[in-house]
């Protein structure tokens, strides 16, 4: 086999016996980081692992010599520990957990300050010990993988000091602390001033994450007392050490961070009474967003709105398992208004070896990626999950600098939704495509109404000039914040000649698992969901491809629901209800006899 072979092998391997990464890694007796890194080819597997390669390929009947780099795509499904159905159950649980443990000590809003640094320590050094085990199956032995990784820090997606390690937090590894210069011990008093001195010496070997895990000072008194007592951390450290709950690249979903961030935030709006205000873009969305773009080697990628930058990692990954020979990844850019979104995102992106240029501020007001001359930078995919109806000072649409709003249908007013549209337009490149979540009402609102209305004659304007390649409308309940359906909007400003003044709407509302406390997509789900998109054809139930002159006839209204009838979306009412009005019904029929006796008798 060749260098380019191997990632093609493996991956046949795994088709024809229907396994997953880790479970192929179990059946050559190494770990699922190194197979991981086998197949997306950034290493390559020594004499006695391609032996052993070879002999599994025998076994399932496969001839190597007929396997290229363009060989099937193995299953992407996860199961056991790391692909349990998308559930954050055991994890919600671990960090109320964690959060309760503290009560008391702060007030509710402030336990996430002190959580999420814990939870990125933990998350960055469980990734560590994966990246180590990948090096241990490399050259054969731990000890040598620990000594090769203190000499050459390059060779792992980041560089974690002993001290800093879960292992020595939690006391399960000892750590000799070295002395000061006046040769005094620098171990820490407790773990309050352990954390301290770990995360900061976490960003002391990797600067990028100044002013993302070192945000709070664990050790910190107040009027002579520790404003978190030392007791109560360890039991945060304690529970975070439970075996159930390693945060490993192959133990949970890519983007867990984001999704523990807006965990906690809804937590603690709901226990002070207020809305956490966000909508964080469910796993299984994102993915399917990524799908229907299907992202190419070096293009460059968009989320301003990014939040924990969720959408460009899925954007990532599919980009990998749609071409995973190829070494060119996606340029990414990205922009976050709200500090700890920021901070979660500049995490995310370290964890995945994701070079991602993340600008913080608000892009409405003030978007940062601009070229030379001051105008907005254009890019090839553009994805984001903005707030949803979010108000604006109409002034900021009339007087808009960058000319983003009134060229583009005009100024919107009081909802925001369209007017994210219309930014997104302005950065997309000539051909461009562009994938945005919003509330259902947006593409609704206005049409059929006697009274001129803004967000339809924007939404006009979209039409006439050909921009809508498709809208889906979402299942209801996916959303953390919202139990309301969404929609994705996908932009195109290039379309194929056979899809030129067309729109397909796909109504996706049926296709939902049920789970507590949120409904999602299963990977079939998103798979089929992808399919029919790309196959660009009217299905019955679930695909309608209308013209532009369509849409003029509903006056834009472009919600699936209105063009896609699903087989029981007739009215279905009580057996109570029916029978009362049959005995109506009866009850009439009696007066009417009578009443034609009556007439009978006198004739």
């Amino acid at each position: 086999m060749t260098s380019l072979e191997v990632p093609a092998t493996l991956r046949a391997i795994r088709a024809q016996l229907d396994l997953t990464q880790a479970e192929l890694a179990e059946k050559l007796g190494v770990s699922f980081a190194t197979v991981n890194r086998w197949e997306g080819g950034g290493s390559r597997p020594q004499k006695a692992a391609m032996a052993r390669i070879l002999q599994v390929a025998a076994e399932a009947g496969i001839d190597v010599s007929d396997v290229d780099a363009i060989a099937a795509p193995a299953p992407t499904r996860r199961r056991g520990r790391a692909a349990a159905v998308p559930s954050t159950k055991s994890m919600e649980q671990m960090l109320w957990d964690a959060a309760s443990s503290i009560r008391g000590e702060k007030d509710a809003p402030k336990f996430k300050d002190y959580l999420l640094p814990l939870l990125f320590l933990k998350r960055l050094s469980d990734v560590f010990d994966d990246e180590i085990a990948r090096l241990a199956e490399e050259f054969g032995d731990l000890a040598v993988a620990l000594e090769i990784a203190e000499s050459d820090h390059s060779l792992l997606r980041f560089y974690l000091p002993p001290e800093a390690r879960w292992s020595v937090i939690s006391g399960r590894t000892t750590f000799d602390w070295p002395v000061d210069e006046r040769g005094r011990s620098t171990a820490p008093r407790d773990i309050g001033e352990h954390l301290t001195k770990a995360v900061r010496a976490v960003v002391r070997h990797n600067p990028d994450l100044s002013g993302v895990i070192d945000v709070v000072d664990f050790a910190a008194e107040r009027n002579g007392e520790r404003d978190i007592n030392p007791a109560k951390l360890r039991g945060v450290v304690e529970t975070f050490s439970d075996p159930r709950y390693r945060l490993g690249l192959a133990d949970v979903q890519p983007d867990f961070l984001g999704r523990a961030y807006e965990y906690l935030l809804r937590k603690f709006a709901e226990g002070s009474g207020q809305s956490a205000g966000e909508f964080f873009t469910p796993t299984e969305v994102g993915f399917l967003m990524a799908n229907i773009l299907r992202p190419k080697p070096g293009e460059t990628c968009h989320d301003y709105a990014c939040g924990s930058g969720g959408l460009l990692i899925k954007l990532q990954l599919v980009a990998r398992e749609l071409d995973p020979t190829s070494k060119v990844p996606l340029k990414m850019y990205g922009q976050e208004l709200q500090a700890e979104s920021y901070a979660v995102a500049r995490m995310n992106t370290i964890i995945h070896d994701m070079d991602v240029d993340l600008q913080r501020g608000d892009t409405m007001i003030n978007p940062k990626f601009r070229d030379a001359t001051g105008s907005l930078l254009r890019f090839d995919i553009v994805v984001a999950n903005p707030m949803w109806n979010q108000p604006f000072d109409a002034d900021l649409f009339t007087d808009d600098p960058f000319d983003r709003f009134m060229k583009s249908g005009g100024a919107t007013s009081g909802r925001g939704d369209w007017a994210w549209l219309q930014h997104t337009i302005a950065t997309m490149s000539d051909g461009g495509r562009a994938a945005v979540v919003l509330d259902m009402g947006a593409v609704t609102r206005g049409s059929g109404s006697k009274n001129d209305d803004k967000e339809r004659n924007i939404r006009k304007w979209f039409v006439e000039k050909d921009l809508i390649e498709g809208v889906i409308l979402l299942p209801e309940n996916l959303f953390y914040n919202t139990t309301a359906a969404g929609v994705i909007l996908i932009l195109n400003k290039r379309k194929p000649a056979t899809r030129k003044n067309k729109i397909l709407l796909l109504n996706a509302s049926r296709r939902f698992t049920k789970g507590k406390p949120k409904n999602h997509l299963t990977p079939a789900d998103i798979s089929d969901l992808a399919k029919h998109y790309h196959d660009w054809a009217d299905v019955d139930g679930i695909v309608r491809i209308i013209k532009t002159a369509d849409a003029v006839g509903a006056d834009y209204n472009l919600s699936p629901a209105l063009w896609v009838t699903q087989p029981d979306d007739k009215e279905h009412r009580s057996i109570k209800e029916i029978m009362g009005d049959l005995l109506e019904l009866d009850s009439r029929a009696r007066e009417i006899d009578s009443a034609l006796a009556e007439m009978l008798v006198k004739l």
